[in-house]
Parts: structure tokens; sequence; C-alpha cells
């Protein structure tokens, strides 16, 4: 079983095109476990997946882009379906990370941090995964600090994606400082 190309299907059906599949998906973007076996069931290459199968995908996974609770399974972030996954507000950590490339930094110190193609900003931890993510679109990404706790305190709403990724719908440009683009 390739556990990392079923990861890619997975997040592809949860995340961008749930209707595709004939998902049901709930305002939290909670889909019965079943549901998304019988759709993968349909392509030749899931024909004999189970739930076994899901869970040690999500096991496996570096990234825990994805959980299964009672019956149900969900992408944790990362979508771009037009109906917005609902989340509950958080406090977030003190600083959070964000990495981008050098050519958009200008326009993200003058508008801020917004989600683009996605519902949510994605927002790390730590600088090491800011800097796996800004290094998909740059391969010397720079490094942005978001003073999530001045944010918070004045209003910006966060949400806990997992335990290295936080989300949040808007950034303005007073929360972020450019920290660098070597770590």
């Amino acid at each position: 079983m390739d556990y990392i190309k079923l990861s890619q299907e997975v997040s592809y059906a949860l995340r961008h095109a749930p209707w595709e599949y004939e998902l049901e998906m709930d305002n939290e973007g909670w889909v019965p476990v079943e549901q998304l076996i019988t759709a993968l069931g349909m392509k030749e290459q899931w024909k004999y997946i189970s739930q076994n199968d899901l869970d040690t995908m999500i096991e496996l996974s570096a990234k825990k882009r994805h959980e299964i609770v009672r019956d149900n399974i969900r992408a944790i972030y990362g979508h771009s379906v037009p109906k917005k996954i609902s989340r509950t507000a958080e406090i977030p950590p003190t600083i959070l990370y964000h990495g981008t490339a050098t050519w958009l930094v200008k326009q993200i110190l003058d508008q801020g941090l917004l989600p683009k193609g996605r519902q949510y900003v994605h927002l790390s931890i730590e600088k090491h995964t800011a800097e796996l993510v800004g290094q998909r679109k740059d391969l010397k990404p720079i490094i942005l600090m978001v003073n999530a706790e001045l944010a918070y305190t004045e209003g910006i709403i966060f949400y806990r994606g997992n335990d290295l990724v936080w989300l949040s719908d808007h950034i303005p440009p007073k929360y972020i400082t450019v920290v660098s683009n070597l770590l």
C-alpha cells in the first residue's frame, strides 16, 4: 500500500473536491469513514481500501493532515472548498512563523497575511516548518514572525490546526516581522 499516494488522494477529496467523490461533509469538515472508503473504492487503485489503511496512513504521516474520530474522518487544515469549515477559536502560542517567497514579502508587509486559495492563513509554531512550507515557492524562503500573543489580545482570532500548525482568517501587517531567510 502506498500510504503517501493514499494521503494525497484523501487530502484532495477532503480538502478540495468532496463533490467529485460524492462525500457529504458537515460544517466542521467531517465525512463518514465508510462513505470515503466507498468513494475511494470506485477507483481500481483503492478498490480494497479499509479503515485500517486509513488509520495507518494517519499514523505514518509526519504532518498529521487527517484525523478519525467516532467513524468520521476529516482533513485538519488546508481546505479550499467553497463552504467555510467552522473552527473553534483558541489562544495561540506567543510567536508563530510563516515561510514565504522573497517576491511576496512586500505585498505581505502591505496587506498582511491572507488565505489566498485556502480558507485560512497557515502558521507554524517553529521556524523549520515555516521554512519547509516556504520552500514550496522559493528555494530560499523568507521567514516571517507573527506576534500572535499581541494579535490575539487585539482581537485577531486563531484556530489550532494540529500540534505544529495554527490557522487564522487574516494577519494584519502590524503583527508581522521579517526574521530572515537564513536559519
